[in-house]
């Protein structure tokens, strides 16, 4: 807290308000105030608005997840239903602050997390609010398995999608519910996008994802099967981009992606049936399934 804000907290006359500033995953930023005029500070307006409201912030000692919720108005402008419901605000993250109205430059961050679940509840919705040590809830640590853990691009498979034969963008066809029709893609084996992700960056779901269900080139064309629908319309004539997929097995690894250096699994580790293995003299003893 600076040194200007405590005085003023000290003084026993304030002109306080709370500012807080919600910047979704793909880079969408939005201010929010609680006073009646417009405040500005570290390059953000923030606009007077029942657009966000935050219940008051309980802070607590040791490792403990500090959570709480925020209550938004549908009808907001600048929190729009369609965006709410495809997804775009899951995972932004939320800064807080105490502000002096009178001097902005006088503040300090209350709060610093990410929105968690977002229900909807009549005209508005209620979101979690998740604080930083939300991270010390998930589980850390190598799980040892004949596959491989890593997601297809990370830092740990390495492999780089946008390299050629690993990705392609492609117009949409045809929408037949959870399914989308393309051209042939020439070049792109039958199943070669099955377990990938499909990206939409064109329309009415611009931005949102969906992992892939099933691919089969069909007569003349190409058949996408999501495993989930979209959270927004898709239409024919958008434009998304198909991305490779990985069934996570070694020899996939190796011959799909030529990336077996970088394998996370363990191919070789012992099945069940190992339990029940005994010596024998012939055969083969590595583990496998018991013939």
């Amino acid at each position: 807290m600076s040194g200007g804000l405590r005085a003023h907290l000290e003084s026993g006359t304030t002109t306080l308000c709370r500012c807080w500033r919600v910047m979704r995953r793909d880079g969408v930023a939005f201010g929010f105030t609680d006073h009646d005029v417009a405040l500005a500070f570290d390059g953000m307006e923030f606009r007077p608005s029942d657009g966000l409201s935050a219940r008051a912030l309980e802070e607590t000692t040791g490792l403990a997840v500090n959570n709480t919720e925020a209550l938004g108005v549908l009808s907001d402008d600048a929190i729009r239903e369609a965006d709410v419901l495809a997804g775009r605000f899951d995972g932004a993250e939320v800064l807080a602050w105490l502000v002096n109205w009178a001097a902005p430059e006088e503040r300090v961050l209350r709060f610093r997390g990410t929105l968690g679940e977002i229900r909807r509840v009549g005209a508005s919705f209620r979101a979690e609010l998740r604080g930083l040590t939300e991270a010390l809830n998930q589980p850390r640590g190598r799980v040892f398995q004949g596959d491989c853990p890593a997601v297809l691009g990370d830092g740990a498979c390495r492999v780089d999608l946008s390299a050629p034969g690993y990705s392609v963008e492609a117009e949409v066809r045809g929408v037949e519910g959870v399914s989308l029709r393309f051209d042939p893609l020439s070049g792109y084996a039958d199943r070669w996008f099955e377990k990938g992700r499909l990206r939409v960056l064109s329309g009415a779901a611009e931005g949102l994802e969906e992992v892939v269900k099933n691919d089969r080139l069909e007569g003349s064309g190409r058949k996408v099967e999501l495993w989930d629908a979209l959270k927004a319309e898709v239409a024919v004539g958008d434009r998304v981009r198909l991305e490779a997929g990985c069934d996570k097995r070694a020899e996939t690894c190796r011959l799909k992606f030529d990336n077996f250096l970088n394998f996370r699994g363990f191919p070789h580790l012992p099945g069940e049936d190992w339990l029940m293995a005994y010596p024998t003299r012939a055969g083969v003893n590595d583990g496998g399934r018991l013939s």
